[in-house]
Parts: structure tokens; sequence; C-alpha cells
């Protein structure tokens, strides 16, 4: 597959905004081939178009038009959710490099959920095993210092935020007082970026766009997939 990537529809938030109002198997049925053109076929061409501009600094991304690869799923497992809506009334789009599965490798991640868009490189959350190792890195003297130095190159920039925050005091057994001792709360570690959908999402300078942002942050990025690549490897053994 080629991309020919355009730009997504303006059709595009429209349908997901109605899909949150309508979230019920017969109201997508009815609207499944405006599904498939205005968000999962631009979708996928746009995932090709940005695989590409991502190789520049990313040699190994993985992007993988199919759904349940580089794009998510609509249809929800209602299985283990407190909700019964049947469908996700957003649209994500995730590349990933390293050989793991696609959740146990970092990467960049697209989101539209209207009336916005977000965007982020590194990992959202940490399995118990993961983070042992996460958090032993952050206080190495040597992975410590690169994590200080990728955080400030992106924070020069002065627009992305830092995730994920989950625990109010550093864990026991580290020392609050330690200069990375911030991280020591984080149970993933992304840094993102969220606005309002801009004019770029629906011309072919949509990759132009995220490429800068992913750019920016992507010393996350690298930081996370040297942890995971390690990870991984230790694992496999």
């Amino acid at each position: 597959m080629t991309s020919s990537f355009t730009g997504f529809p303006a059709d595009c938030p429209e349908f997901f905004v109605q899909l949150k109002e309508n979230n019920n198997k017969p109201w997508f049925e009815d609207n499944r081939d405006r599904y498939n053109s205005s968000a999962l076929l631009p979708a996928q061409q746009f995932v090709l178009a940005l695989g590409d501009r991502l190789r520049t600094i990313s040699p190994e991304v993985i992007a993988d038009p199919r759904i349940d690869r580089s794009i998510f799923r609509l249809h929800r497992d209602t299985r283990f959710s407190r909700s019964s809506e049947p469908y996700k009334a957003h649209l994500g789009i995730w590349l990933w490099e390293g050989a793991g599965k696609k959740m146990d490798c970092s990467g960049y991640y697209f989101h539209i959920e209207p009336p916005s868009i977000f965007l982020g490189a590194g990992m959202y959350r940490f399995e118990p095993p993961l983070l042992k190792m996460y958090r032993e890195r952050v206080v190495d003297e040597r992975t410590g210092k690169d994590l200080t130095v990728a955080v400030a190159s992106v924070q020069r920039h002065g627009l992305y935020h830092f995730g994920d925050l989950k625990y109010a005091h550093v864990p026991r057994g580290f020392d609050p007082n330690h200069p990375n001792a911030e991280f020591l709360k984080y149970n993933g570690l992304y840094a993102g970026y969220e606005t309002v959908i801009p004019p770029e999402l629906f011309t072919k300078e949509l990759v132009d766009y995220c490429f800068t942002i992913f750019k920016d942050v992507s010393p996350i990025h690298q930081w996370v997939k040297g942890l995971t690549v390690e990870f991984n490897k230790r694992r496999n053994r």
C-alpha cells in the first residue's frame, strides 16, 4: 500500500462527534461506510506518509496501516470496562520502535478527539517489571543524566507536558532529594502536546505539522526506547 495522503476529510471530526452522541451498533452500522471514508482510509494513508518522515529520525519505526497495528480498533472491549459503550469516539494511531510487542515499546502517538488532537512520544504506562527497571535508570549516574538532558531538550521548546504522574511521593527506597526524584513518581513517561484541531488536519501538511512536534519530543522517545529495548532483551533471554 502506497500513501496518497491529502488530509483528513472535513467530515472526520464531525463523525466522531456524532458517534459520541450515538454510541450504539445500529447507528454505527448505518454510518460504517462514512467511518471508512472519513477516518479509516485517510488514517491508513497518514500512517504510511508519517512513517516515511519519522524514519529520518527513528530509522526502525514501525508504521503498519492495519487495524490493531498502527491504527487502534474502534471497537471497545467492554468486558473489563465500567462503560458499556461499544465504540471509542476517537481515532488513535501508534507508530512504535522496537522488537517487542507494540505496546511494550516506545513510540509516537497521534489522537483525534474533537475538538482536540493530541500528539505524544514515549510510553503511556509501564508494567510493574518495566517500572522497576525505569526507576533504576532514572537514578543511574549515566542514564539518569541522559534523562535530564532529554527533558531539558524538550523543555526548551516550551510547548510540551510530561506524563504520567501517578504517585504523590517518591517510592520507598529512593532518595527524595535526587535531581530526578520527580520522575520517580511516574508510572509512564511521555512528552505530549494537545491543541484544538488545526487547519492542517485537513491537508497533506498534517504530516509536516506532526513531524515537527514529534521531532521536538523525540529525545523522550529515544530515552524510553533505550529502556524498553534493554528490558525486552533481558526478558527474552
